[in-house]
């Protein structure tokens, strides 16, 4: 979270400085400071005031740096896109809200997830367009998921034309053309190693023209998708 984050879900609750420094109990000078960018915003700093705000969880710290996300699992990634809101999974227990781009990143590096899991991950970027695509590029490049990354963008963006909604379609095509400059030649599959050769024959031949282009196999696509009406 930036100092500019601060004051803009300051600004949005009608709250002067002294006023939100009350209720985030550290004092004005200081959120002044925060406010400006002189000071970093401390990770706990920045949860309670994106919860106090209302700001996207976009806002909310990493706590490790995209870097340093672990691999993700179906288990885990189902339950960190429940704490995000995703309608699929509303039937599981609530835990605390991670950064979108956290739960995508863990779960792009995934060797297995089931398909029910997998599903969600359009919704993420359909839900939070406004995460720092800088450091989730930059990070997924590291791992070599630009590809994955790519398809999942693109069938955001598909959704978001779909809906009706012109300006994240726009954000999000213009993620995907950055994207498009760091393309891998290696195909890849959507978090799903082990699929038998006969299943990777069946789907390059099946696959949707999107997942053709990213290179990687699935036969995922936004039909397919429960949260496409």
């Amino acid at each position: 979270m930036t100092g500019a984050d601060l004051k803009t879900g300051r600004e949005q609750k009608g709250w002067t400085q002294q006023q939100a420094a009350e209720k985030l109990k550290v004092s004005q000078p200081y959120l002044s400071l925060l406010e400006k960018g002189v000071r970093r915003v401390p990770d706990k700093l920045a949860r309670k005031a994106a919860t106090m705000f209302g700001l996207s969880a976009a806002k909310l710290p990493v706590d490790a740096g995209l870097q340093s996300v672990p691999q993700g699992n179906s288990d885990a990634v189902a339950a960190d896109v429940a704490s995000l809101g995703y309608p699929g999974f509303a039937y599981l227990k609530s835990k605390r809200a991670k950064n979108p781009a956290e739960v995508l990143l863990s779960a792009l590096s995934a060797t297995r997830l089931e398909s029910r899991v997998a599903e969600a991950l359009p919704w993420l970027l359909l839900q939070y367009p406004d995460l720092d695509w800088d450091l989730l590029v930059s990070a997924a490049k590291l791992r070599d998921l630009q590809n994955k990354l790519g398809l999942v963008t693109c069938l955001a963006r598909q959704l978001a034309e779909h809906r009706g909604e012109h300006d994240k379609a726009e954000l999000l095509r213009k993620q995907e053309t950055t994207l498009e400059r760091s393309r891998l030649f290696l195909e890849d599959t959507l978090c799903n190693d082990s699929l038998t050769q006969t299943e990777r024959r069946w789907l390059e031949t099946h696959r949707s023209t999107e997942a053709r282009h990213w290179r990687v196999l699935t036969d995922l696509s936004p039909e397919h998708l429960s949260y496409v009406a």
